[in-house]
């Protein structure tokens, strides 16, 4: 999980990432892949609470689908060093999945598979070597294309139940420099 503070009510303190990392998968696969595992997520608690959720099925009904958005191709300054970076030189093949009063619930990204893109990214960044040496011996002997993403659980969950405030559907309560690990 990461820490962050939080002002709003779509934010907690921290937030659980559940991250696949798919081999062979480039930027488009990734996106595929994650709006399919929104949509299984969300037709499951359909399928199996529709008594308890209803009103799902009336935000579907209304278009919903339609308005969740996209967003692809940031520019490489605001994201991690280990993103592939596109032709153009100035952005990276991440991608988010916005939802209607919500916002993020899903980022993602193709990974670079390049030993020494991923080298320069660092230096570039002045990230001290003795903390990198451990990734970039995964890339050392070469890998696969691949790319991954991560849900915000406790923001799906806010999203199928209806509530307005983040902090209503976290299982235990989390605060920032409080886990002892």
């Amino acid at each position: 999980f990461r820490a962050e503070n939080s002002t709003t009510p779509r934010h907690l303190s921290e937030f659980w990432m559940i991250e696949p990392e798919m081999a062979f998968y480039d930027i488009s696969d990734n996106m595929d892949l994650a709006e399919e595992f929104v949509k299984y997520c969300i037709n499951y608690a359909l399928e199996h609470n529709i008594d308890d959720i209803r009103f799902l099925s009336e935000r579907f009904d209304k278009g919903l689908e339609e308005r969740l958005r996209f967003v692809v191709d940031y520019p490489k300054e605001i994201k991690a060093f280990y993103m592939k970076q596109n032709e153009d030189g100035k952005t990276v093949r991440a991608m988010d999945v916005l939802f209607p009063n919500i916002g993020e619930i899903i980022g993602g990204s193709e990974r670079e598979e390049s030993y020494d893109k991923l080298l320069a990214r660092i230096e570039e960044l002045d990230i001290p070597m003795k903390d990198m040496w451990w990734y970039l011996d995964t890339r050392r002997f070469g890998t696969v294309p691949h790319s991954g993403f991560g849900l915000g659980f406790e923001r799906l969950v806010l999203f199928v139940t209806g509530m307005t405030n983040i902090r209503d559907v976290i299982p235990f309560p989390r605060t920032p420099g409080k886990a002892e690990f």
